[in-house]
C-alpha cells in the first residue's frame, strides 16, 4: 500500500496519476475532505488532518510507503506515526522555496525535518526541488484582470521546476530499487526569469501580458500583508535577494532518475493556461 499525502494538490495529484496509469497498488490518497476529493479510479480516498497526527492513523494503516511534503504539520509526530504504524519508506519532498500554497521553511528547518527522518529508522527518499513553475499562479488574478504583473528581480533566472517532475522522480523512488538512502536536488531544464515566465503565460494565452519591475520593499509590502513579513523575506530571499549557486544551478537529475527530460516552464504554463483566462 502506499500512502500519497497532499493528494489533491500539484505534485500529489500528479503522481497518484502516473502511479494509477502504471497499474501500481494499492493506493491511497490522503485528504481532509474525501467527499470532495476526485482521485483516479481504484485509488482509496481517506481523511486525515496533518494539525491533529493521531487523525492519520487509519490511513497509515497496512501502509508500506508513504509520500510526504514537509511543513503541513509537526514533521516529528507524523513521522512518529508513520514509524508506529510500520511504514518501510518515505520520500519526503524538503523545499527551501515557496509553492503555491505556502509550504515554506528555511533551509535550515527544512534540513532538521531531514534528520528527523533519517533518524527514524525507516527507509527514506528525499527530493530537493527549486522553485516551482505552479508559483506563477500567485499572478493569476492580475493576469485575468488584464492588470500589470508587478514582481522584483526581473532579470534573476532560477531552474523553475514544473510539479509533474516532482511527481515522477517521487514515482520512480517509490516503486523502483536503488533510491533508499538518496537525496535529490531536482531543478527544470534552464534558467526562467519571472519576466519570461510572464512571457510563456501570454503565448499560451494568445495576449500580451504587460509585466513591470518592482522593488523588494514594494514587493516586500504586498507580499507580508498575505504571507506575513517572516515568510515574505524568506521567498524574496529564494527568488533574487539572496540566491547562490545551489539555487541557480541547472541539474539533470529530473532525467537521470526517470529516463525523461524536465519538462520546460512553456509546458507548464501551457497546461495550465486556463488558470489565467
Amino acid at each position: 500500500m502506499i500512502l500519497v499525502t497532499g493528494a489533491t494538490g500539484n505534485i500529489g495529484s500528479a503522481l497518484l496519476n502516473e502511479l494509477q496509469a502504471r497499474g501500481v497498488g494499492p493506493l491511497r490518497g490522503l485528504t481532509r475532505d474525501a467527499s470532495r476529493a476526485v482521485f483516479p479510479e481504484g485509488v482509496e480516498a481517506v481523511e486525515g488532518d496533518f494539525a491533529e497526527p493521531a487523525s492519520l492513523k487509519p490511513a497509515l494503516e497496512g501502509v508500506r510507503s508513504l509520500f510526504l511534503v514537509s511543513r503541513l504539520g509537526s514533521d516529528a509526530d507524523i513521522l512518529e506515526a508513520a514509524r508506529q504504524a510500520g511504514v518501510e519508506h518515505v520520500v519526503l519532498v524538503s523545499s527551501i522555496t515557496v509553492q503555491t500554497h505556502l509550504h515554506l521553511g528555511p533551509a535550515g528547518e527544512n534540513l532538521a525535518v531531514e534528520e528527523l527522518l533519517k533518524a527514524s529508522g525507516m527507509a527514506w527518499t528525499i527530493l530537493r526541488p527549486t522553485q516551482f513553475a505552479s508559483n506563477s499562479l500567485m499572478w493569476a488574478a492580475a493576469i485575468r484582470d488584464r492588470e500589470t504583473v508587478r514582481a522584483p528581480y526581473a532579470a534573476i533566472a532560477l531552474p523553475t521546476i514544473h510539479p509533474a517532475d516532482i511527481a515522477s522522480v517521487a514515482r520512480v523512488a517509490l516503486t523502483e530499487p536503488g533510491h533508499q538512502g538518496c537525496t535529490y536536488a531536482l531543478t527544470g531544464p534552464e534558467p526562467v526569469t519571472a519576466r519570461q515566465q510572464v512571457e510563456a503565460i501570454a503565448a499560451a494565452l494568445g495576449r500580451e501580458v504587460a509585466f513591470a519591475e518592482i522593488s523588494r520593499q514594494e514587493a516586500f509590502a504586498q507580499m507580508a500583508a498575505v504571507f506575513g513579513a517572516e515568510a515574505a523575506d524568506a521567498v524574496l530571499d529564494v527568488t533574487g535577494g539572496d540566491v547562490n549557486d545551489e539555487l541557480l544551478m541547472v541539474r539533470d537529475t529530473v532525467s537521470q532518475v526517470t529516463g525523461s527530460a524536465a519538462r520546460p516552464f512553456q509546458q507548464w504554463a501551457s497546461e495550465n493556461a486556463d488558470a489565467f483566462r
